[in-house]
């Protein structure tokens, strides 16, 4: 579906246009004022899908407030009532309540029992449709992924951006005192909800990484004693661990953008370097050969770049280099460690973690280290991820203290809008996956 805007400005703060000109959130320097706009419950053309209905709504609308650049106008101050899909919408009076969009939809269950929503966008100021309706069809168990699916055409509609809402984060559940905390893998909705735990909590798990299809997650085990990289399905838990030497410690690894590929740190002898595995048949390349330490590597969406975390200028810093190896070029040079670094999956921008001062950041720079930007700082903030977008990124902070607990946080890459992702216990160590399909 094409977009009425044109892509947003990366490092500028939204503003809501104000004119008669199409439905819009148009990017400017002045001061957030978020989207007034008004989600009234989806009518249920059943008794059975009325309850469906205001759940979908209200999931919509969490959906697009928790962005901070939409405002929703509460149901009871709401003039018109939607009682019908078809019913010609009554511009004025959602002009009355400072509506500028109107999202007004319907539910029905077919004859094999599947869930049908279809959804409608309004320009109230403008007095029309803002595109064309969509229908989804799905399980009713999936109801949740429709929703989300709804609020990603709604943002990207008015923004001009991809949504991000239709997609899960798999990340390190943990439990207990933090000197015996258990750890396991899981995976949720982007939102906290639909938890599954795809290990238990035998052994240290750590890293956990989607592919880029969402279909795989690498992660480190400790299941041996030693540190090894395992490779998981998604759909089935099967998993099977990546083939390395006796004796040596692999960890910290992530995909390729084409899926087959791995890039990892591994230590040998003393000594931690950058190498790259073909998944299928388990062959090794090295990447860097250097007495420092060399890992968290990530590559660029195209393949061609890898950025990694080394020591060899003394303290970590970020370096770049080809995705076949050889010389790097250091990328970081303001005050303070810098590590994790992860690839917007725009491309323009890495994400990364930055210790300065006693304080832990998360922080954002362009890929020639230009235009560092910090968007948060806490007693301890690390392992960025990025939203499909690349426009939010969730990471982990963790209090201080004997009860200190590490959960999860996202904020958007202008530095607005930080806020907890709701999980049932604490969470470390995120990665973002895809958009579903």
């Amino acid at each position: 579906m094409m977009s009425l805007l044109a892509a947003l400005m990366l490092w500028a703060l939204p503003a809501i246009a104000q004119d008669s000109g199409p439905l819009r959130i148009e990017i400017t320097e002045g001061v957030i004022e978020p989207m007034p706009y008004a989600a009234p419950d989806f009518v249920g053309e059943s008794a059975e899908a009325a309850e469906m209905g205001r759940n979908l709504a209200r999931v919509v609308a969490s959906d697009l407030t928790g962005t901070g650049l939409f405002r929703e106008i509460p149901a009871q101050a709401h003039i018109s009532r939607i009682t019908s899909f078809e019913s010609p919408v009554q511009y004025a009076d959602w002009r009355a309540v400072k509506a500028q969009a109107l999202i007004t939809g319907a539910v029905s269950v077919d004859g094999s029992g599947r869930l049908v929503v279809k959804f409608r966008i309004y320009d109230v100021f403008a007095g029309q449709e803002l595109g064309n309706g969509l229908q989804f069809v799905g399980t009713r168990d999936g109801w949740r992924r429709i929703a989300h699916k709804v609020a990603d055409q709604v943002y990207s509609r008015i923004t001009g951006e991809g949504g991000y809402f239709d997609s899960r984060v798999v990340y390190v559940a943990e439990s207990g005192p933090k000197d015996q905390r258990a750890k396991r893998l899981a995976i949720m909705d982007y939102d906290g909800a639909n938890v599954q735990y795809l290990t238990d909590s035998s052994s240290l798990v750590l890293a956990p990484r989607f592919s880029p299809s969402g279909d795989r997650v690498l992660y480190t085990s400790y299941e041996t004693g030693f540190p090894r990289i395992y490779v998981l399905d998604v759909a089935s838990v099967g998993r099977r661990v990546l083939p390395t030497i006796d004796g040596t410690m692999s960890f910290a690894p992530r995909f390729a953008p084409d899926g087959r590929t791995v890039v990892y740190s591994l230590t040998q002898g003393g000594n931690t370097d950058l190498y790259r595995m073909d998944v299928s048949s388990g062959a090794s390349t090295r990447l860097t050969n250097a007495p420092s330490i060399e890992t968290a590597p990530s590559y660029s969406p195209d393949g061609r770049q890898i950025v990694f975390e080394s020591d060899r200028s003394g303290t970590p810093q970020l370096y770049i280099m080809s995705a076949g190896g050889g010389d790097a070029q250091r990328i970081s040079f303001g005050q303070g460690r810098y590590g994790t670094p992860v690839w917007s999956p725009r491309g323009d921008l890495i994400a990364f973690t930055k210790q300065s001062k006693g304080r832990f950041h998360i922080g954002v720079m362009r890929t020639d280290g230009s235009e560092e930007r910090l968007l948060t700082a806490s007693f301890l903030d690390e392992g960025p991820t990025w939203a499909p977008n690349g426009r939010v990124i969730m990471f982990t902070r963790e209090t201080q203290g004997a009860q200190g607990q590490a959960r999860l946080y996202s904020v958007d890459i202008s530095g607005r809008n930080l806020k907890q992702v709701q999980t049932s216990g604490g969470a470390s160590d995120p990665s973002w996956g895809p958009l579903q399909n």
